[in-house]
């Protein structure tokens, strides 16, 4: 696996970028990770968002989709969009540190 460096750190990541060691990811590197992908402040909203992505990768070992995040997660598609703009289900892994999700462009 490739790994790069981000806020100082070298982490793996795979073609894409997307993390693929679910504990070398932290809530500072978040930050930066959102950041780099042009989301300003993560506000209390993101991080139950992220929390939620990272609970329910945990529990189901895959990265929960745009819909399963909408449905189970409680938050509505058009704040994911909000929140994440343009490809939300792409956004929301990369900052949560996990693998894009299957089915994902």
């Amino acid at each position: 696996m490739p790994t790069t460096a981000i806020a100082d750190k070298e982490i793996q990541v795979d073609a894409e970028g997307f993390m693929t060691e679910y504990d070398e990811w932290d809530e500072d590197l978040a930050r930066v990770l959102a950041s780099n992908i042009g989301i300003g402040e993560l506000t209390e909203v993101h991080w139950s968002v992220i929390n939620f992505l990272r609970a329910d990768y945990v529990e189901r070992g895959e990265t929960p989709t745009l819909r399963r995040v909408s449905t189970t997660g409680g938050i509505p598609t058009k704040e994911l969009f909000v929140l994440f703009p343009k490809k939300p289900a792409r956004k929301m892994a990369y900052v949560a540190g996990l693998p894009k999700p299957v089915g994902c462009i």
